[in-house]
């Protein structure tokens, strides 16, 4: 039989080598084709098809090289024997069933390699493979996505994105990732945020377009006040969550900021971006450009390098979408409202916070000082009710623990505290990074901290006034009986923590 190549080629290296590389090509054109057909793509395809599956390939490239290689050199030494195939007659019995065996069980192969394959991907398209398998450091921000407005969505949906040049970024990022956990080099708690995260246009607009968010939207909230009583109060607010732009409606409101008739431009200080002393906006159909600069810092004077400048979009306000770490006494708010946390059980509110803060050093200490803490109090101090409502005390602490579970993880140093929410400005300074009435341009013009430029108080009741309504607005009142001017003091000067720097 005349052969098409060399005689060096026809070795048993170089056939297993071409045997790799064929299997390689093959799954390659396999998923490619299976995500030109397919509807919905698949972020994690791309690895396999272009970064995985590759390596494979050149290998079997490099083997057949070093087969031909081999065969040359065993030619040099005089040790060359021509190599011949074995002959295969299909008429003799034997040599035809062992064929049939041979071909039926390659195809049977590739056809399991290529589902085998598939199904890898899928996994690792999971969200239980990046919570729990090869992510098991990220037990907490699973914990919190199992449990947020986003659990429906996938991991990779937002982290990662369609299109293959995000793919390999995250995967060369997570190399780096990879080294840490294996060698237990991770921060705790992870620190955030994303340095190089995709843009929110990106990811977070193929379903949400803030272009048409416009008008107002009204929110209730209940709280109970830390005293014998756990006094419940309630305030209602007129959010202006417009500005999305002037096609829909006013364009001032909550979502100005966000990239349609307007940019926003700003040069954070420090890595969690809480500190911001220089920001610009720029008008995107007449170009007008205006520069806030804090005042008394002489370093804002001086323009950044272009190359520092932070594009807003929606991660600089809805910062932790998909991962969040709930404050405790907004968590025992809702749980009393609803019931779960009895409000007629004496100082509950306050024992139930003082529990959930107290520092403990695993999930399972937690859970016993929790219940031991609670039940001591009530014996203490309110021995009749410690054995009139044990019913109601039992349920709220496990309603406790859940808290503490789904918010708290001792062992990775995480919590509410660690995690800033810029949404609102009650725990960290959120809005208040500059709308803190202490930038201002160099005509004047001061970036305001008027809290009615993004929500009006409609309805408040406390203690002190009772039920206060005016569609025109009223004056907040501190549900404590604390006075406080909110035009010289931000809310984070007593609700908020300091800033937890990880290694620190």
């Amino acid at each position: 039989m005349r052969k098409i190549f060399p005689s060096s080629v026809y070795n048993p290296v170089s056939f297993a080598g071409a045997l790799l590389a064929s299997i390689s090509f093959g799954l390659i054109l396999f998923l490619i084709m299976l995500e030109v057909f397919n509807d919905v793509h698949k972020p994690y395809i791309g690895i396999l098809a272009f970064v995985i599956l590759p390596v494979f390939l050149i290998s079997g490239l490099i083997i057949i090289a070093f087969g031909i290689y081999r065969e040359h050199k065993r030619e040099k030494s005089g040790k060359y024997e021509k190599r011949k195939f074995p002959v295969i007659n299909l008429n003799d019995k034997k040599h035809l069933a062992a064929t049939m065996v041979f071909v039926v069980g390659s195809v049977l192969l590739l056809v399991f390699s290529a589902f085998g394959t598939f199904k890898a991907y899928e996994y690792t398209d999971s969200d239980e493979f990046c919570g729990t398998v090869c992510h098991t450091v990220m037990a907490p921000e699973y914990t919190a996505y199992l449990n947020s407005p986003h659990s429906r969505v996938g991991c990779v949906k937002c982290h990662i994105g369609d299109g293959a040049e995000w793919f390999v970024r995250a995967k060369v990022s997570g190399s780096y990732q990879f080294y840490s956990v294996l060698f237990n080099k991770y921060s705790r708690p992870i620190p955030t945020p994303i340095a190089n995260l995709r843009p929110a246009q990106e990811t977070c607009e193929q379903c949400h377009w803030p272009k048409h968010f416009y008008g107002e939207k009204k929110i209730t909230l209940n709280y109970f006040i830390p005293d014998e009583n756990n006094t419940k109060s309630s305030l209602t607010m007129l959010m202006r969550v417009g500005g999305g732009s002037n096609e829909h409606g006013i364009s001032t409101g909550i979502h100005w900021h966000m990239n349609i008739d307007n940019e926003i431009f700003y040069v954070p200080t420090d890595e969690t971006r809480q500190q911001i002393n220089w920001m610009m906006s720029r008008n995107k159909v007449t170009g007008e450009e205006k520069v806030f600069r804090l005042k008394d810092d002489p370093g804002s004077l001086k323009t950044p390098d272009e190359k520092l400048w932070k594009k807003m979009d929606c991660m600089d306000c809805h910062n932790r979408p998909a991962h969040i770490y709930n404050e405790p006494g907004r968590m025992v708010n809702l749980q009393m409202e609803m019931g779960n946390i009895s409000p007629s059980l004496p100082y509950i509110k306050s024992i139930a916070v003082q529990a959930l803060e107290t520092e403990y050093s695993t999930n399972e200490e937690a859970m016993k000082k929790i219940e031991s803490f609670i039940k001591s109090f009530y014996f203490a101090n309110y021995p009749e009710v410690s054995v009139k409502d044990s019913s109601k005390i039992n349920f709220a602490i496990e309603t406790i623990k859940k808290i503490y579970s789904r918010n708290y993880f001792p062992e990775m140093r995480v919590s509410w505290k660690y995690y800033p929410n810029h949404i609102g400005h009650l725990n960290y300074d959120g809005c208040f990074r500059c709308h803190d009435g202490k930038h201002e341009t160099e005509t004047g013009l001061v970036l305001s901290n008027d809290c009615n430029s993004c929500h009006v108080l409609l309805q408040q009741e406390t203690p002190q006034k009772g039920n206060v309504i005016s569609m025109s607005g009223v004056d907040y009142v501190h549900p404590g009986g604390i006075p406080v001017s909110l035009e010289t003091q931000k809310c984070s000067d007593c609700h908020g923590v300091p800033i937890f720097k990880p290694g620190h």
